[in-house]
């Protein structure tokens, strides 16, 4: 079952991909008192999400902020050290949270999972935004496959 707007987050352990190293956190500790513009693909380095996705959020960070939001955050079905070496090739700093969800448990949780096999990429998340008050979905924007349109920057900006 997809989440849905009014939903609260599942209780599941992430990742962080910080510079001292993978800290794992509960969403619960993670999402609590604040408000998260949450951004996920499927993939770190994968062409739209190196070339736009993580790009457009990066370029708009301030902008996001700005209307309220404390931290905005890439998620991707990815292990914390390649998540981390993408946030330095993309030189996002301190203004996006990289999220690793290696096993897959976050994005099974909420739902939003699918088989890229045929890529050569085993299960993935599809590709969505998401603003969250709380541990509260208020906004839940996600991609129809192949498209990138209501989960960009730009678009989560225009709803806060």
């Amino acid at each position: 079952m997809t989440i849905k707007v009014g939903d609260k987050l599942p209780s599941v352990t992430i990742t962080l991909a910080t510079a001292e190293g993978p800290k794992p956190v509960s969403t619960d500790e993670f999402f609590a008192g604040k408000k998260v513009a949450l951004f996920a693909l499927p993939g770190a380095f994968t062409p739209t999400c190196s070339a736009k996705h993580l790009p457009g959020f990066k370029q708009l960070a301030s902008d996001i902020k700005a209307k309220g939001v404390d931290v905005i955050a890439c998620l991707s079905v990815n292990d914390a050290f390649v998540m981390r070496a993408w946030a330095e090739d993309q030189a996002v700093g301190d203004d996006i949270v990289m999220i690793a969800d290696g096993g897959s448990a976050f994005t099974d949780a909420v739902g939003l999972e699918f088989d890229a096999s045929k890529f050569g990429m085993g299960k993935r998340s599809q590709r969505y935004s998401m603003i969250v008050d709380d541990g509260v979905v208020k906004e839940l924007n996600v991609e129809a496959a192949g498209e990138f349109k209501v989960s960009a920057a730009d678009y989560l900006l225009a709803q806060l």
